[in-house]
């Protein structure tokens, strides 16, 4: 962990060398968000609710993904660019160095700039919190606190699986992009507004609904299934096929010869 964080602060010095390029990047992805957050209160404005569901109720599922997909996309990010990492040779590099190769991805790259995405998830968290309906006791905030990490790891391992990818196609695929940033768009709404299919198809395959969905329910109200706030748990099992993909594709990589 000491050279985690030794690697943390290098990246994290080598990016405020351009501190107004920071700035205005984290200024650019705080907007970014913040117009999301735009576009749901003029839809509320209009139709008041969504299948049942309140506004305030809806800001709790939009801060908790938003949260878990900002703070995966700043330090996994390493994964995301995987496929530059291969086309540039740098891969073999990273093979002969007495380190694991996911902890040399994983300190590769540290997009800083999401603290931005970062900043509009807090303001709508504080700003959710006391309206959104929900009696907060000790174990609801700890429902909460693992809703959070549980998204961080389930979209960590879709970063994982996009890098194994990678290894068979070199470039990255750009359909992955749907079930990473789609997923975060879908995420903002309760996923059972969409239809049972996909309700069904991220609770089995991709294990979105049981940190986001589930739990919410339990949260707000709907459900008085207890278990449903250890369901954010399913999100760091799904870790382990997509470390499993990850070095299913490594031992069969073919340098690029870069």
């Amino acid at each position: 962990m000491n050279l985690y964080f030794k690697y943390l602060g290098i990246l994290f010095k080598s990016r405020m060398q351009y501190k107004a390029s920071f700035f205005m990047q984290s200024l650019g992805h705080f907007i970014i968000a913040f117009t999301g957050f735009a576009g749901m209160y003029f839809l509320f404005d209009r139709f008041h609710a969504v299948r049942g569901y309140t506004f305030q109720n809806v800001l709790l599922c939009f801060s908790v993904v938003t949260f878990a997909f900002s703070i995966a996309e700043c330090f996994v990010r390493g994964f995301d660019s995987f496929p530059s990492l291969i086309r540039s040779g740098e891969l073999d590099r990273i093979l002969i160095r007495p380190r694991s190769v996911v902890f040399q991805v994983l300190t590769s790259r540290m997009e800083f700039t999401r603290v931005g995405r970062f900043l509009t998830a807090t303001v709508v968290f504080i700003w959710a919190i006391p309206r959104c309906g929900v009696d907060w006791t000790f174990g609801k905030v700890a429902i909460l606190l693992l809703m959070i990490l549980g998204g961080v790891a389930v979209f960590s391992a879709l970063f994982m699986i996009y890098a194994g990818f990678s290894f068979f196609t070199v470039e990255g695929l750009e359909f992955m992009n749907i079930f990473t940033d789609g997923t975060k768009e879908f995420g903002r709404y309760p996923l059972s507004i969409y239809g049972k299919e996909l309700l069904l198809f991220y609770t089995f395959l991709i294990p979105i609904a049981p940190f986001q969905y589930y739990p919410f329910l339990y949260l707000i109200g709907h459900s008085d299934r207890v278990w449903y706030g250890l369901l954010p748990l399913a999100g760091a099992l799904f870790l382990i096929p997509a470390y499993a993909f990850f070095r299913f594709g490594l031992k069969r990589y073919v340098s690029t010869g870069s």
